[in-house]
C-alpha cells in the first residue's frame, strides 16, 4: 500500500474497528500521523497561536489512529484488548511495536481476510 493509499484508507475506516489493516498501511499512517503532529506542534510554538490548536488536531487522530492499532492487533490475530497492556510502563509499548511489525498472519483468520492491497 502506498503512503496516500493508506492515508485516505485510514481516514476512510476512522472508525472502524473491526477487520485488518496491513503493515504498510499502519506504518505510512503513523509517519503521517508524526509528521503532521511536529509540523503543527511546531508551528504552534513559533507562532504564538494558541495550545488548543495542537489539542484538536491531535483529538482528529484519536479515532483514526484508535482503529488502525486494533486492525493491526487483528492482522496479527491478536485481539483489541491487547491494546491495554500499553499501561504496563516500557514493557507495554515495546510488545505493541513487536506486534504491530510483525507480519500478518496468511490468508483469513479469526478476524477476516486481509485486506485487499496488503502488502505485508
Amino acid at each position: 500500500m502506498s503512503y496516500m493509499e493508506a492515508i485516505k484508507s485510514g481516514y476512510s475506516n476512522y472508525a472502524k474497528f473491526n477487520g485488518r489493516a496491513s503493515r504498510s498501511e499502519f506504518w505510512w499512517f503513523v509517519l503521517f500521523y508524526a509528521v503532521v503532529i511536529l509540523i503543527v506542534n511546531q508551528i504552534v510554538s513559533l507562532t504564538g497561536l494558541p495550545i488548543i490548536i495542537s489539542v484538536l488536531v491531535w483529538a482528529s487522530f484519536v479515532l483514526p489512529m484508535l482503529g488502525l492499532y486494533f486492525r493491526r492487533l487483528h492482522d496479527v490475530d491478536r485481539t483489541a484488548w491487547w491494546i491495554l497492556i500499553a499501561f504496563v510502563p516500557l514493557i507495554g509499548s515495546i510488545v505493541l511495536i513487536v506486534f504491530w511489525a510483525t507480519p500478518g498472519t496468511e490468508g483469513d483468520n479469526r478476524f477476516g481476510p486481509p485486506t485487499a492491497t496488503a502488502v505485508n
